[in-house]
């Protein structure tokens, strides 16, 4: 994505850098300490890999995001923003669904501080702005489609299955992955609640061409793409871990990643320089 002038990222960087600080200590803690999650074995294996997606890619791009915004690049700021609705998801999984281990502080502290931090960084963006950014040929309609398609199909699996479940009592399912009931019932929450309706709203106000699609689209596509990478990792280290039954492989997978990266690409690759005010 390519740079204009922005002034600086005041408060949201700072309260962000504190955070990507955070997210490297818990990830290297649950990578290199043995038996720090006292889980099930698949919910251990999932966390480790989530771990190696926050230390290899999420805190990479939030710290690079942070360097290039202070550089004067806007697209840098809709990735932040990304990354910081990433780290909401993921800590949230963290906080509520594991059991009580020793980095449990650092974890609880992570999931307040990105909120406020995405809090901060909307609050200071200029949407009029970013909308300006993007080439009139930009197809905001095709990744619009696209968006609503990834949520309402998302939804669409997690109602069926918990439909079924009040009507016939059979235990809803977590795609490919092998979670116990209570994980699976968080993972419904988190997505019904939060991945969802954000996938809805970014398409809903790309395709009316609002001006807070334009900021909330590719942070959506970003924060898809790493939720995504989180799901294929966990699958492997399930499988390398011995779970019962986890496949290692969930084929539909790939397609769906590659999905919200050639979008985040489109939107990159069609914007232009121009001016975007942050306030300190």
């Amino acid at each position: 994505m390519e740079a204009g002038r922005i002034g600086e990222p005041g408060r949201a960087g700072l309260v962000s850098a504190l955070v990507a600080v955070l997210m490297i200590v818990s990830s290297v803690a649950g990578l290199w300490i043995p038996g720090l999650y006292q889980d099930p074995l698949e919910v251990g294996a999932m966390l480790r890999a989530y771990d190696l997606v926050t230390l290899a890619l999420a805190a990479p791009l939030l710290v690079g995001s942070l360097v290039m915004s202070r550089r004067g690049s806007v697209g840098a700021q809709l990735i932040w923003l990304g990354v910081l609705m990433y780290s909401v998801y993921n800590y949230a999984i963290y906080v509520f669904g594991s059991a009580f281990n020793d980095v449990f502080l650092v974890h609880v502290t992570v999931l307040p501080l990105s909120i406020a931090a995405a809090v901060l960084l909307l609050l200071n963006l200029d949407a009029d702005e970013v909308r300006g950014r993007f080439r009139p040929g930009t197809p905001v309609r095709s990744i619009s489609v696209a968006l609503l398609l990834v949520g309402l199909g998302l939804a669409g699996m997690w109602v069926f299955h918990s439909l079924r479940f009040a009507f016939t009592g059979a235990p809803p399912g977590e795609s490919e992955l092998v979670l116990p009931m209570q994980a699976v019932h968080l993972a419904y929450a988190l997505d019904l609640a939060l991945f969802v309706p954000a996938c809805v709203l970014a398409s809903v106000l790309l395709w009316r061409r609002n001006c807070w699609g334009y900021v909330l689209a590719p942070a959506v596509l970003v924060f898809g793409a790493l939720y995504q990478v989180n799901y294929m990792v966990a699958l492997v280290f399930q499988a390398e871990a011995g779970v019962p039954g986890a496949p290692g492989f969930d084929p539909a997978e790939p397609f769906i990643a590659g999905v919200f990266l050639v979008a985040v690409v489109i939107m990159g690759v069609s914007m232009r320089p121009a001016r975007v005010s942050v306030t300190k």
